[in-house]
């Protein structure tokens, strides 16, 4: 199991920046990719990823304005979201996976952290 723990959120004035941070814990030695989801009000979407091995992805709405990077040492991962705008609204989760020796799958989620941009 691995856990994942969301710091970071809150208030912002559209053109702000905020800066989420998320520690994981537990079965992390074989931890894959790690990232970030956001869910306004219905739907989730990625936001962005970064693999173990340094790889980015991210949604074309945040593109040139967020920024993820990680830290293996302290097995956490950080989102910098700079010029934010009222539509980035949302609930931000936490995610990563990894897989067993077996090749399955396993996806893991934070409790979600609050982000509202708001003037």
């Amino acid at each position: 199991q691995v856990q994942l723990v969301e710091s970071g959120g809150g208030l912002v004035q559209p053109g702000g920046s905020l800066r989420l941070s998320c520690a994981a814990s537990g079965s992390i030695f074989d931890i894959n990719a790690m990232g970030w989801y956001r869910q306004a009000p219905v739907k989730r979407e990625l936001v962005a990823t970064v693999t173990n091995g340094g790889s980015t992805n991210y949604a074309d709405s945040v593109k040139g304005r967020f920024t993820i990077s990680r830290d293996n040492a302290k097995n956490t991962v950080y989102l910098q979201m700079d010029s934010l705008k009222p539509e980035d609204t949302a609930v931000y989760y936490c995610y990563a996976n990894r897989y067993s020796s077996r090749g399955t799958k396993y996806d893991y989620w934070g409790q979600g952290t609050q982000v509202t941009v708001s003037s």
